[in-house]
């Protein structure tokens, strides 16, 4: 097992998988690194499937009234996302784009189908993934009634430090996350920085305190 592949062992969805499967979809399975700026998938693409973030960040997209996309949400290293056009679903609906270089794992369908038909439990996981997804998404539009704006963003760097202090994202891609301007959110994370709780730098955010912004949070 290569370096790699010990990543993508270690990722909580995979970890969760039998090693059979997991085997098997590794085989089956596509690594590319991309450059920061490009296209992963679009929204409405019908090749649809499995993605896993090992290095690098990828930002998701959704379209918005008046032909406008919205960016939404960002997937750090660790993280998995996706779904299958054969498991009851349908076509992409998101657009996916590197925030940063980013080294990626892909399960197209047809590596899906192939293994699953081995190992049938393989839906049932992919459920799981799914049901997790939309999990996220029922949290995140609670959070965007429930909190204040400066909250939002607190809440968001929590959660995209999950599974490393440094956050792939510019201060621009944060506030469109958050849903307010670029000079508030400048204002929030220099204060942050002041107190101790985050370091920033061109293009990303290191948590340096997340116990810190999650007490702020609960305050």
């Amino acid at each position: 097992m290569d370096d790699r592949e010990r990543r993508l062992a270690a990722i909580p969805w995979f970890a969760s998988l039998p090693p059979p499967v997991r085997e098997a979809l590794v085989a089956r399975g596509r690594w590319q690194r991309r450059p920061a700026g490009e296209w992963l998938y679009g929204e409405g693409d019908e090749d649809t499937g499995v993605t896993a973030v090992i290095e690098g960040a990828l930002h998701l997209y959704s379209q918005a009234p008046g032909d406008r996309e919205a960016l939404f949400n960002a997937l750090p290293a660790g993280a998995v996302f996706g779904q299958s056009a054969l498991f009851g679903g349908g076509p992409r609906l998101v657009t996916a784009i590197c925030a940063v270089d980013s080294l990626v794992f892909l399960l197209p369908d047809q590596a899906l189908r192939q293994v699953a038909a081995a190992h049938p439990s393989l839906w049932e996981s992919l459920s799981t993934l799914v049901y997790g997804q939309l999990r996220a998404v029922v949290q995140g539009l609670a959070e965007f009634v429930a909190l204040r704006p400066r909250e939002r963003m607190i809440s968001r760097l929590i959660t995209l430090s999950a599974s490393g202090s440094r956050v792939a994202t510019s201060q621009a891609a944060l506030a469109e996350m958050v849903g307010v301007s670029r000079g508030a959110v400048n204002g929030w994370l220099t204060g942050l920085e002041a107190g101790g709780k985050i370091a920033c730098g061109y293009g990303w955010i290191d948590v340096v305190d997340r116990e810190g912004l999650r007490r702020m949070l609960n305050a």
